[in-house]
Parts: structure tokens; sequence; C-alpha cells
């Protein structure tokens, strides 16, 4: 009993904290006003540690690696990783979108405030991966700017060789520095977590019904299938029984994280130390999570079915139709590239798809409002789904 509740105890907390603060968001909603800055300091504290924690996390790891070859094996294995992924997850919705079809609806009235973009492609392309400054590359806006900045200063110091070492422990010396920073900081994640999800339920909660109801609960089913399923039976192929065993022993922290954040993101810290648990070599882990984390996510593909198909039926067209599946797959697979590793930052890959498809302005709000009622799980399954593939990856990359 006592080593159960030394391995379980920070999960049993944070599980504690969560329901704390649904109990309050449902029963006491009037004061998560005033309980909402403590979630607040928690998240922005995990959002400033987790930045530099990418940069030296993937520095490290590609500055540690022996052999030029690991890496290209390490990189190939995780890309059609991703792509396998999130494929199967497209396809699988559009298997349980067909196989329990909802009738058409009429458009909604809401209004989405969404900020109206005037930049160009062109800007906006070169913004997407790199800054203009320096300082701008130490923000969880520009995620992938930082990845490939890191990749780069990890290329350089192997490059260096003996003249680089010095430099080679100092990454090495900060990563480790910003993990325990990142244990200290979590240590007052069931408060801090309890607060924020209060908010949440207090707030996104009354929204769950009525015109969203059968959308939102095709997507819940669907998700929580694939994500007992499928990650099982990826945790399967990675390592056999023992995958499976090792994958779910793990995965409540980083699963209990998302739910409560909504980012992907905020996850990271918590993936990382289930990784070690399990099993997954540093080298690996240290490249897959991070990068998974603004490249690859389950949850989005499976969204971006949901919204396509609930647009069509909105405008009277047949989703069904090959072409237009094959259409919806590209643009999910190019969608759960861009959609940010934030709350809600899914809505560029929105306006590419009614864009693409050319529908009428009445299918804006119903896409954008659907976008972020499923982000809880999106977000599960999107930092979840890191862990798996760090597991998936190790089983065809070995370090």
């Amino acid at each position: 009993m006592k080593e159960v509740l030394k391995n379980y105890s920070g999960i049993m907390l944070l599980l504690l904290g969560i329901i704390a603060g649904s109990i309050i968001g449902i029963f006491a909603p009037g004061i998560v006003d005033a309980i909402k800055p403590v979630g607040d300091i928690f998240l922005n504290l995990l959002f400033v540690s987790v930045v530099p924690l990418v940069y030296f996390a993937v520095a490290h790891s590609i500055a540690s690696l022996e052999q030029q070859s690991e890496f290209g094996k390490i990189m190939l294995a995780m890309l059609l990783t991703f792509l396998f992924f999130i494929v199967t997850a497209a396809v699988f919705t559009i298997g349980a979108v067909y196989l329990f079809p909802m009738s058409a609806v009429s458009g909604t009235t809401e209004v989405v405030e969404s900020a109206a973009d005037t930049e160009s492609w062109n800007n906006r392309i070169v913004s997407f991966f790199t800054v203009g400054e320096f300082t701008q590359l130490f923000s969880r806006q520009n995620m992938l700017a930082l990845l490939i900045f890191a990749f780069m200063t990890g290329f350089s110091t192997r490059k260096a060789g003996e003249k680089g070492e010095v430099f080679k422990n100092f990454i090495a010396s900060g990563y480790e520095v910003m993990k325990e920073l990142l244990l200290l900081i979590m240590k007052a994640a069931p408060v801090g977590l309890g607060a924020y999800f209060a908010y949440q339920v207090a707030t996104l909660g009354p929204q769950l019904f009525g015109f969203y109801a059968r959308p939102l609960g095709l997507y819940y089913a669907a998700g929580v299938v694939y994500f007992i399923v499928f990650f099982s039976l990826y945790a399967f192929m990675a390592k056999g029984r023992e995958g499976v065993k090792n994958f779910w022993k793990q995965a409540p922290f980083p699963t209990l994280t998302a739910l409560s954040t909504c980012s992907s993101l905020a996850t990271m810290p918590a993936n990382l130390l289930a990784a070690a648990k399990i099993g997954v070599p540093g080298q690996i882990s240290n490249m897959v999570i991070p990068i998974g984390t603004t490249l690859h996510k389950n949850g989005s593909s499976m969204s971006s079915i949901i919204k396509i198909y609930v647009a069509f039926l909105i405008i009277g067209r047949d989703f069904f139709d090959p072409a237009n599946l094959l259409l919806a797959l590209g643009i999910t697979v190019f969608v759960s590239i861009v959609a940010g590793g934030i709350p809600n930052g899914g809505y560029i890959g929105e306006m590419l798809m009614i864009s693409v498809y050319k529908l009428p302005q009445e299918a804006i709000p119903a896409v954008m409002i659907i976008g972020t009622l499923v982000d809880p799980l999106a977000t599960v399954l999107n930092a979840v789904g890191q862990l798996v593939a760090s597991m998936f990856v190790n089983r065809f990359v070995r370090v």
C-alpha cells in the first residue's frame, strides 16, 4: 500500500484538485473568477519554464547523438510515425461519421469573435518558420521557429567538436536545471489546475448542449474509443503487452494535465517524465515529444474531419464524395501541423478549410465553436499522442 501511495500520490492529488475544481465550477460558478488567477499564475509559470526546456531538450538531444546516422533514423521514423497517426485518426473519424450519420442541421446565429488577419500568406509562412528578433524565439507563439533554432544549435555544437565541448556541457546542464525547475512548479499542479478547471467547467459547461450536442457527442465518443483502443494498439506495436502496461501506468498524469490545461505545451513536462519512466531513451523522447507538440496532433485531425462534416451538413453538400474525402484528408494533415499547442489555436486551419472548400459564411461560426468545445478531449489526444509516439519511434530506432 505504501508503494502504491508513493507511485500514485501525484496523480491522486491532481485528480482530487480537478474534482474539487469541477464541483466548484458546477455548484459555485460565482466564485470562479476569484480563484481563476491561481490557475493563471500556475500556467504562466509552467509556460515560461517549458519554452527554455524545449530549446535545451532538443539542442541537447541532437548534440549528444554519437552518430550522424542516428539522427537521420530518428527523424525519418518520427515523421513517418506522425503522418501514420494523423491519417489513421482522420480515417477512423470518417468511418465514425459514416456509420453514425447525422441529419442536416440549420445554421446558427451565434457570433464568434475573431481578429481579422490581413497578413499575406508569404509573410505568414516566413513568420511560421522564423522570427525577426532573437528574443522572439523564446515565446510559445513561435514554437516551430524555436525548434528549428534548437536543431541548428545542436548541429553546430556537434560540428564544433572539442571546441564546442564547453557549450555542449552548458546545454546538458541547462536541460537538467529546467527539468528540476519544472518538477518544482508541478508540485503546485493540484491547486493550480484545479482552479483553472473550475473556470472551464463554469464557462464551457452550459454550451455543451443544444445545437452542438450531436457532433460533440460523436466526437467525444469516437475520441474516447480512439484514445483507449488505438493508443493501446500503438503501445502494443511498440513493445508488446509490456508496452501497453507501461503506457497505461504512466498515461494518467499527462492525460489529467492535458484535460485541465487544454494545452499540449503545458503537458510536455508530464510527457517527458512519463517517457523516462517507461524507458524511452532521452535522445528520442527529447526530440519526439517537443517536436510532436507542434507538428503532431491526433485530436486536431479528428476534430478537422468533424468540422468539415458539420459544415457540409449545414450547406447540404455530400461529404462522402471521393474528391471531398481526399481533400478532407489533405486539409486535415495540414491543419494538424498548423494548429499550435495552445488553447483554441486552430483558427488559421479552420479558415483554410473554409477557404479551400469555398464554404459560405453561415458555416464559419459553427466550425469555430465546435473547435472550441472539443478542445479538452482534442488536447488530450494531441498531448498524450506524443508519449505513445515516442514509444513507437523507439521501437524502430535503438540508441
